[in-house]
């Protein structure tokens, strides 16, 4: 990654979102193992862990800020006419809904949090985590449905011997393209559902260290689709 690329990164608002996602986790995942150490590691671990928290909250205080953007994407899809694939279209609807209704929720938590608002946090963060786990789950029943899709022509293709080197290698792209987003979805549903009330699956059993590994993940996968121009998102 170049200086005049990472720049180029940092001057964009989801480019710099990224780097800050990358490096929250990042912090999470190198502070979450030093705490299990003793002496001075761990009083360094236990500022990474701050550090973490810190540019987590960063991001949440600027997502205050996306529900226009959003509103403005989900009217332009609209219920998704242009695509020909009728699962695609349906799911992207849903997920752009969900999506939609995240950022109030989390707007009322973090309100709650800031006493802007009296009441309590606890349900909101609730509502909008669960919403942020559903949204990742209709990603990823998406990116499977089309991960089916391409590769159904594939083999479609190779069997007529309807095909070019170049157009292989374009549907070979596109299934890379869906199994990492399959990988980023379903890491960060993993944390996601950590984050959730106890008692549901295995929320709060995650030590920090390995919310920081998925999250990294994640993270990594986001930055490298951003350097190939795609328009994959991660709340």
């Amino acid at each position: 990654m170049g200086t005049e690329y990472l720049v180029e990164l940092l001057e964009s608002y989801r480019g710099r979102d990224r780097l800050i996602r990358t490096l929250c986790y990042g912090c999470q995942l190198v502070g979450g193992v030093l705490v299990q150490t003793t002496d001075r590691r761990l009083e360094f671990g236990t500022g990474l862990l701050a550090v973490s928290s810190q540019l987590s909250h960063c991001r949440v205080v600027l997502r205050l800020f996306d529900d226009l953007s959003m509103f403005a994407y989900s009217k332009q899809y609209g219920l998704g006419k242009m695509e020909r694939d009728s699962v695609v279209r349906w799911l992207s609807v849903l997920s752009n809904m969900v999506d939609q209704l995240y950022y109030p929720c989390e707007h009322m938590a973090w309100a709650a949090d800031a006493n802007v608002i009296r009441t309590k946090s606890d349900n909101w963060w609730t509502f909008s985590t669960g919403l942020w786990g559903l949204s990742l789950l209709l990603g990823v029943l998406r990116s499977l449905w089309v991960l089916y899709v391409l590769q159904r022509k594939s083999k479609r293709k190779q069997e007529t011997r309807e095909y070019s080197q170049s157009s292989l290698n374009e549907l070979n792209a596109a299934e890379t393209n869906e199994v990492l987003s399959v990988i980023s979805n379903v890491a960060d549903l993993f944390n996601a559902i950590h984050w959730m009330p106890p008692g549901f699956l295995w929320a709060g059993r995650f030590p920090p260290w390995l919310v920081g590994l998925l999250g990294t993940v994640s993270s990594l996968i986001g930055l490298y689709k951003t350097t190939l121009g795609s328009s994959s998102g991660s709340l």
